[in-house]
């Protein structure tokens, strides 16, 4: 079995499909986990009263699935740099698509979080290794811009996701959502294998775990990993709080309908878009360090200025302005910052990854739990952890990583 395992970690990578198409595929990759989220934001409602349990109890849907997908991410890491990259995500959309039927035959909340936990840990490894697998093809200075592209595209997946899943339940039925993202893990397996396959071709890591407990002790103690990462990590449990406190906000404070919950995260995508486009002009002119320290800036200010409008004027346009501002910095420290943390670490990229995506998800968990008990206003709520998040993260990055 090792003599297979060594042969195949020295067999020459195959011809690779265009550099667009392999950032499409690991855009879809990296947006499984979030679709499954995002595309039942606006049927919460509606999920509580078909399993008989309160809004707030079917909030628990998010935060296990959180939970699950962040633990995940430590095992598939290490197993990934031992055994490639193709069997984890293969096993992981299997596991996905088993989760998504289970969800969506759920009659009660325990199933439904059953359900949610397999989800989280087959979706885990699509999203750690599509970081992974974008350190195995591209270096330095294209990592950074291929991680800004893949941001991009993938924000398109849980922007859009929200307005489709309002039309979904309103046509359909909340179940129906869970239907859609089964048939989408199908056709990702299908797109890994043909356009991506293996690209872990350098030396395997022995699948050791001391060895792997070892590999973490030393990234979390380098600080070129280290700072990075949980300055990213904090942007994105700030993002999920915002996902998760929105419908409550949008919907139930502001009497939006689901509809129109959907068209508000679609417009996310816009200003997404237009930070991972600046980001990677940014990166050119200034370096990593510079932009990433202005991105964080602006989620700071994006953050406080939520909080002020929750304590002066809950109303929607400031809202949407502040919120604006921070997913604008979001953008731009999310891409840059994860390049920057995930550079140095070839050899152990797999692991790097995991632990990244550990503390992103870990952060997403402890916010989204922190938005719904906080305070029963929602927008102050998500003001208050938003601003905590964004503040820790801009003192954290004063700490000055070594790379970039």
């Amino acid at each position: 079995m090792a003599d297979q395992s060594e042969a195949v970690a020295t067999a020459p990578p195959r011809a690779p499909a265009s550099g667009a198409l392999q950032i499409a595929v690991l855009a879809a990759l990296a947006s499984t986990g979030t679709l499954a989220t995002n595309i039942m934001l606006p049927s919460l409602p509606q999920m509580a009263i078909s399993l008989n349990v309160t809004s707030a109890a079917v909030t628990s849907a998010i935060t296990i699935y959180l939970a699950a997908f962040a633990f995940g991410q430590l095992l598939v890491g290490p197993l990934s740099d031992r055994y490639g990259r193709r069997w984890p995500i293969l096993v992981g959309f299997a596991v996905f698509f088993a989760g998504s039927v289970w969800c969506g035959l759920a009659s009660d909340l325990p199933n439904l979080l059953i359900g949610r936990v397999l989800q989280a840990l087959g979706a885990c490894a699509t999203s750690v290794l599509s970081r992974a697998i974008a350190r195995d093809l591209f270096n330095g200075a294209a990592l950074g811009r291929a991680m800004a592209l893949i941001m991009i595209a993938m924000s398109a997946a849980p922007g859009f996701s929200p307005l489709l899943g309002g039309a979904l339940d309103h046509t359909f039925g909340w179940r129906s959502e869970f239907a859609l993202v089964a048939v989408f893990a199908v056709i990702g397996a299908i797109a890994h294998g043909i356009v991506l396959g293996e690209t872990h071709h350098s030396v395997r890591t022995p699948l050791d775990p001391f060895a792997i407990i070892r590999a973490y002790i030393s990234l979390i103690g380098d600080r070129r990993f280290a700072v990075p990462a949980a300055t990213v990590s904090l942007t994105i449990g700030g993002l999920f709080s915002m996902f998760s406190a929105s419908p409550r906000i949008v919907i139930e404070a502001l009497q939006f309908t689901p509809i129109q919950l959907g068209l508000f995260f679609a417009g996310t995508v816009l200003i997404v878009f237009a930070a991972g486009m600046l980001a990677t002009k940014l990166a050119a002119r200034h370096g990593l360090k510079r932009s990433i320290h202005a991105g964080l800036w602006a989620t700071a200010a994006g953050s406080l200025g939520i909080l002020l409008v929750s304590l002066f004027s809950p109303t929607f346009l400031p809202y949407l302005c502040a919120m604006s501002m921070f997913l604008l910095g979001m953008g731009i420290v999310s891409p840059l910052g994860t390049a920057q943390a995930l550079s140095p670490f070839g050899e152990k990229a797999g692991a790097a990854s995991a632990l990244l995506g550990f503390w992103q998800m870990l952060n997403a968990a402890v916010g989204v739990w922190l938005a719904a008990t906080v305070s029963h206003e929602a927008m102050f709520a998500l003001g208050v952890v938003l601003t905590i998040f964004s503040l820790a993260a801009l003192g954290l990055y004063a700490l000055k990583p070594g790379a970039g």
